[in-house]
């Protein structure tokens, strides 16, 4: 170390050297607590100077390193604690410079076992990756297999896969040798894909397979959903008398018994008790899932005595698996029986306990027993118990059962659930008990539970479909003094439910209600208004409506278009109504709309009966045709007018592939049966609308 002539002055006396010395010294102090042979005396400073006087040299000899019994270099703690410092400390701007200015200035070497434990010690995988960059640059380093395989394990963690297969190729590459460490490492980085690259290291590094290397190969495969291929590597490590530990082997088993390999996995349960390796709980309730779904019933109960005897601890998972098993081969009497069991020895069952057990209950015949299975479990029924097996009563259509259990949990808890009564909510409003619905709706409130406008409106759907309107009049005041808005949903409902019964001034005084409020109609509100105007005989104030909600920005459906056409249809022996549906089909087609079968079926009617009426004897032929499959759609249409009425008609021409109905190109050599016209619903889409009602919402 070479000093100027200030610092030589400075350090002139042996007092100033020892203290440059110390601080030389200083940042190679061992940390507290760190073990004796860790802390490194430095060798003691030798000083010159040159004739001149103007420059001092200090050279410190670095300490010998440490050896263990085998000759390798032991780890200076202190250095790599430092060293991780540096690199992890968040104030320095650049800690890879700053490390590079600690070693330059005590001289110090890094050797690959400190290299690798500083990499255990930096997390990130970026950084990790710029510190063994880093060291590869040092003066005298050469990273080892033992470092590559710290940064191979940080990279896994972080799911690193390109970067691993980088750093596999610059092994290759700069010629280290793996060991098998390595191998295994790759194999849990590649997974099955890419196996073959591993075997060829273990050829090329001249490595030999141990019992680990095999276990992850097994576990590749298993992964990898390639049960088959996981068993064989299985077989070959078991002829070389290698073992799997209980969490592979559980693994193998699964996976086995998933594919459907049930005597593999049965030779695998049999090697596990012959290696001394002694199944868990986890393994039985594979087995007894496997025996479950292959319905062998006898070996189901015979796999869970088992497990008892060998002190496993029945958990939820045992108890469910084995409930689940007998549930699905109709064995109700034992899945009731463990259930008792599993109730006695304070195991709590969750829901998928009790749907097993309604599931064969269901299947059975059996549900009047639900109330022995919610006797026996009463300490632990929960509200949420109760509402899912309502709920799922429901479901399966048990509303009688659903009903009683309902009952027996109003009774139970001073507080009730939302999702229960919903459910059960659901389950009147279904039936058509409309009248226990509105009850319930009105005694929520007595269990803590908010109604809501969702709750209104499946009471007002059920309602509508029973054309019951006096009721729905009565609650949907209710509904306003409890202070509950209506909401979009609320409106369409309503105004559908009370064009069925022709309660056109009710219908509309919801509208103009609508209109008024925060709510706007929508596309469904305004089908369901002109649904109900049309149907009960207002065209005019139907097609008016027609007219408003394009003015408003709203686009008409195929509905829309198909609620007017059958009106005017249904209307035709007024003057002219006939030509208005046919208007509506062609702007109906011309914005792309596809009609649904009831339309065809009007139009047809309409073009069977007198058209030549509307005009002062003016006569025009209508004849619709349609083209073959993919043209199906592809009607031409012609504009007509009549001088007299002033009257735009729409003429639907069949003018392509007239041969394929019967009609030829000259006159009077058509086959009468040829002439018979195909309905037009025969053609075009199979779409089905509801004659009841076109918006009926339910």
């Amino acid at each position: 170390m070479f000093l100027t002539p200030d610092q030589a002055r400075r350090f002139g006396s042996k007092g100033g050297a020892r203290e440059h010395h110390a601080a030389a010294a200083a940042p190679r102090a061992a940390p507290l607590g760190a073990p004796p042979r860790a802390r490194h005396e430095l060798q003691r400073p030798h000083r010159a100077s040159d004739p001149s006087g103007r420059a001092l040299a200090v050279e410190v000899d670095p300490p010998d390193l440490l050896r263990d019994p085998r000759g390798y270099a032991l780890p200076r703690r202190d250095l790599i604690c430092r060293a991780a410092h540096i690199l992890l400390s968040p104030s320095s701007a650049d800690p890879f410079l700053d490390l590079s200015d600690y070693l330059q200035t005590l001289t110090l070497t890094l050797t690959p076992a400190e290299a690798s434990e500083i990499l255990k010690s930096l997390r990130r995988p970026d950084r990790a990756l710029a510190f063994f960059r880093f060291a590869a640059a040092l003066p005298g380093f050469r990273h080892d297999c033992f470092t590559y395989n710290r940064l191979l394990c940080i990279l896994a963690r972080a799911a690193a896969d390109d970067e691993a297969r980088r750093l596999v190729d610059e092994m290759e590459r700069d010629g280290i040798r793996g060991n098998i460490s390595t191998v295994n490492i790759l194999i849990g980085i590649f997974g099955a894909g890419e196996l073959g690259r591993c075997l060829e290291l273990v050829k090329k590094w001249g490595l030999r397979l141990n019992g680990y290397t095999y276990k992850c190969l097994v576990q590749a495969h298993l992964r990898y959903r390639d049960a088959e291929g996981g068993f064989r590597v299985y077989e070959d490590m078991r002829k070389r008398g290698y073992k799997l530990d209980i969490f592979a082997y559980n693994m193998l088993l699964d996976a086995l018994a998933k594919a459907d390999m049930v005597d593999e996995a049965y030779k695998v349960f049999e090697d596990m008790k012959r290696k001394h390796c002694d199944p868990d709980a986890y393994s039985y309730t594979i087995l007894i899932r496997m025996s479950g779904k292959t319905g062998k019933k006898d070996e189901i109960l015979s796999f869970f005595e088992e497990m008892v005897r060998n002190g496993c601890t029945l958990n939820l998972i045992a108890y469910n698996t084995t409930i689940e098993a007998l549930a699905k081969n109709r064995m109700a009497d034992k899945a009731i029986s463990l259930f008792s069991n599993m109730i006695k020895n304070d195991c709590q069952p969750n829901e998928f306990t009790y749907s097993a057990i309604l599931e064969v209950l269901a299947a059975e015949g059996q549900l009047h027993r639900l109330d022995e299975i919610v006797e026996a479990s009463n300490k632990f029924m929960k509200k949420s118990i109760y509402a899912f097996l309502v709920k799922t009563l429901s479901k399966l259509g048990h509303a009688s059962e659903a009903h009683n259990l309902f009952r027996r949990m109003w009774s139970s808890h001073d507080k009730g659930d939302r999702d229960a009564f919903m459910s059960m909510l659901e389950i009147l409003c279904t039936s058509g008990k409309t009248s226990e619905a509105m009850d319930l709706l009105t005694m929520m409130h007595e269990k803590g539970i908010a109604t809501d406008t969702l709750m209104y409106n499946m009471v007002f759907s059920a309602l509508g479909k029973l054309k019951q309107a006096s009721y729905i009049f009565s609650l949907y005041e209710k509904m306003k003094l409890a202070g509950i808005s209506a909401d979009i949903f609320t409106y369409n409902i309503l105004i559908s439910s009370l064009g069925r019964v022709g309660l056109i001034d009710k219908a509309s005084e919801l509208f103009e209600e609508m209109e008024s409020s925060n709510c706007e109609p929508d596309v469904i509100t305004y089908n369901s208004l002109i649904n109900c105007l049309g149907k009960n005989g207002d065209l005019d104030e139907a097609y008016m409506r027609f007219k408003d909600m394009q003015e408003k920005g709203l686009n008409p459906d195929v509905f829309t278009y198909s609620t007017l056409i059958e009106c005017f249809g249904k209307s035709n022996k007024k003057r002219g109504k006939t030509t208005e549906a046919f208007k509506l089909y062609a702007k109906l087609k011309q914005q792309g709309l596809t009609p649904d079968s009831i339309t065809y079926s009007i139009l047809e009617r309409l073009e069977s009966g007198p058209i030549g009426q509307y005009g002062c004897g003016s006569q025009v032929g209508l004849q619709v045709g349609l083209c073959n499959a993919s043209e199906r759609d592809s009607i031409c249409y012609y504009t007509v007018e009549d001088a007299q009425e002033g009257i735009v008609l729409i003429l639907l021409l069949q003018k392509l592939l007239m041969s394929r109905r019967g009609f030829n190109s000259k006159p009077g050599t058509e086959d009468e049966s040829s002439q018979q016209r195909q309905p037009l619903s025969s053609y075009g889409p199979t779409t089905v609308r509801s004659q009841e009602g076109l918006f009926g919402v339910t």
